[in-house]
């Protein structure tokens, strides 16, 4: 199978799990410079399809990630659930859907490595932990650091599960993230992917996955006012669901 724009090619009989098929959401806002070297890292060989979602960008996104062969989907509202919905309501039919960044901070290369379990039929849903894994000095930002440390513990003190990390580069059976029925627009998404992951009695677990500086400014972590209106949404997020008990 091939993808309409040519170059992301699904050669899925060549995996070891041929019946599988395995998609790629990587939401995007303004990232001209680092999407390309995403899409070039990713193992396409394993992969029915790429979308990226072009997140209200103003530079030129879309054109860099149509060039270099994703299906651009477009979302005007800003916000990084947002993005993923939007990702989601265009996938194809398929087996595992992943998500990953446009920052090029993940390395996509590793994607093997995050759906393994979930191939392997051992689990229904996989986070990429960056804090069991490798980070480049500086890729994770004390605020970044100390905010996912509280996030997790809270979580395993309120639902008795223990996450390491909120990492963006994930996996999911789309059968397991139909039933969690995301619907958070933005900071609250991973938490609430993982909350409502335990809920569901998924079957979760972590993967270590290396990380490195991304290419320009987190729009979270990369100024004052981000950090603080995503610590005050991941908190809301844990608060929401733990008294809708």
């Amino acid at each position: 199978m091939r993808s309409t724009s040519g170059r992301f090619e699904a050669v899925v009989n060549d995996s070891p799990h041929p019946s599988l098929r395995i998609s790629v959401v990587i939401p995007a806002c303004n990232e001209e410079s680092s999407l390309p070297l995403v899409l070039s890292a990713l193992p396409t060989t394993l992969l029915q399809e790429v979308i990226v979602v072009d997140n209200a960008s103003t530079d030129r996104t879309a054109e860099v990630a149509s060039k270099g062969g994703a299906r651009v989907v477009r979302e005007s509202r800003r916000g990084y659930g947002s993005a993923c919905l939007a990702g989601i309501a265009e996938l194809k039919p398929t087996d595992i859907v992943v998500f990953i960044d446009a920052d090029f901070s993940d390395h996509p290369e590793e994607l093997p490595q995050v759906i393994a379990p979930i191939v392997a039929g051992t689990h229904d849903f996989v986070v990429g932990s960056r804090m069991i894994g490798e980070a480049e000095p500086g890729a994770l930002l004390p605020q970044a650091r100390y905010g996912n440390r509280f996030a997790t513990f809270l979580i395993g003190i309120l639902w008795g599960h223990k996450y390491t990390d909120l990492g963006p580069f994930r996996a999911i059976r789309l059968e397991s993230l139909r039933e969690i029925a995301m619907q958070d627009t933005n900071f609250g998404w991973t938490v609430e992917m993982q909350i409502k992951a335990i809920e569901k009695r998924l079957r979760i677990t972590e993967v270590p996955v290396r990380y490195r500086r991304r290419i320009g400014v987190s729009k979270i972590t990369g100024t004052l006012s981000g950090t603080l209106r995503a610590g005050i949404k991941i908190l809301y997020t844990i608060a929401k669901y733990y008294f809708s008990r």
